[in-house]
């Protein structure tokens, strides 16, 4: 499915149009995006480090990615949201743009890994699990959330 038609649409936006216009605007945006980028690779570090036994070892891990997974759930929707209003000013140059799409893909990889596998394995309790499955899912996270951030870095070297 081809979406060029909705680039074309951003670039035309209200959006588009203030974040083009007004550099303040943009620049409280992007550190807004910056802040959510930062908590969310927070989140899945301490998490998964915490799978790993690496931190927080005297804390229980059920209790560790309850609370992490909160604040990532709250740090996705603030970097998505300031991601589209960014997007705007770029669209067209960003629908060209190879590594934007590779990390669109991996940030589907991620979301879908977060909500769809370890959120719903790790539901039960740690003890019940085996450890290998446990590092497995914690570097697997690692890896992904990686990868969003590496092809993020590299969309403004390509």
């Amino acid at each position: 499915m081809d979406l060029l038609f909705l680039f074309e649409w951003l670039d035309q936006s209200a959006l588009a149009t203030l974040s083009k216009a007004n550099g303040g605007v943009f620049a409280v945006v992007q550190m807004f995006h910056l802040l959510a980028m930062a908590m969310l690779g927070g989140m899945v570090l301490v998490g998964d480090l915490r799978l790993l036994g690496v931190v927080l070892r005297d804390l229980p891990s059920e209790l560790v990615l309850q609370n992490t997974q909160r604040w990532f759930n709250r740090a996705l929707v603030v970097m998505v949201l300031s991601g589209v209003f960014m997007s705007s000013a770029v669209a067209m140059k960003l629908y060209y743009n190879s590594m934007f799409w590779a990390k669109m893909g991996a940030l589907l990889v991620g979301v879908v890994f977060v909500y769809a596998v370890r959120r719903p394995l790790l539901n039960f309790s740690h003890d019940t699990l085996d450890p290998r499955l446990l590092k497995l899912v914690a570097i697997s996270s690692i890896l992904v959330w990686f990868t969003v951030a590496a092809c993020g870095r590299w969309i403004g070297f390509s």
